[in-house]
């Protein structure tokens, strides 16, 4: 399996993931079972089916979350020397060519990227187009609505 980019925010917090999982929702999933064992015939027992359920999800989260870290290269942006270059974990401030609006953007992983935070996918259409470039450049972006224009107004490594 290839490796795959994550920042080091974002391995911490599959890490904490992992560690609630295994620590806190393991065991009381266990217990939840344990109980509803007891109360008898368990082919009409709605709880233990459902905590049977919920079993199945955390065990399948914990070995997700462990393959995803086993093959995370895990890069810090404050350690980047990329003489101003957008690359993986910059953090970009753009401007809307048409409307002059301001956005800012960091270029994170697959499973970090949240639009509302400012974190995009590295896979993402605007940040494959950011890849590479420097401030004062202008970037084109094929969007769902058509072609956007960018400026690149300042990339930060933070």
């Amino acid at each position: 399996m290839n490796k795959f980019p994550i920042t080091v925010i974002g391995a911490e917090k599959m890490r904490a993931e992992l560690h609630r999982l295994k620590t806190i929702e393991r065991p009381a999933v266990i217990q939840a079972i344990a109980e509803a064992r007891a109360q008898g015939d368990l082919s009409e027992n709605a709880e233990y089916d459902a905590a049977k359920e919920k079993q199945g999800f955390i065990e399948g989260r914990i070995a997700d979350l462990e393959a995803k870290l086993s093959h995370a290269q895990i890069i810090d942006p404050k350690t980047l020397d990329a003489d101003g270059r957008v690359v993986f974990g910059a953090t970009v401030d753009l401007e809307d060519a048409d409307s002059g609006d301001t956005v800012t953007y960091q270029i994170v992983g697959d499973d970090e990227a949240d639009i509302k935070a400012g974190k995009i996918s590295v896979s993402s259409p605007i940040a494959r187009a950011l890849i590479g470039r420097h401030a004062g450049d202008s970037v084109d972006v094929q969007a769902p609505g058509g072609v956007r224009q960018y400026e690149v107004l300042d990339v930060r490594y933070i």
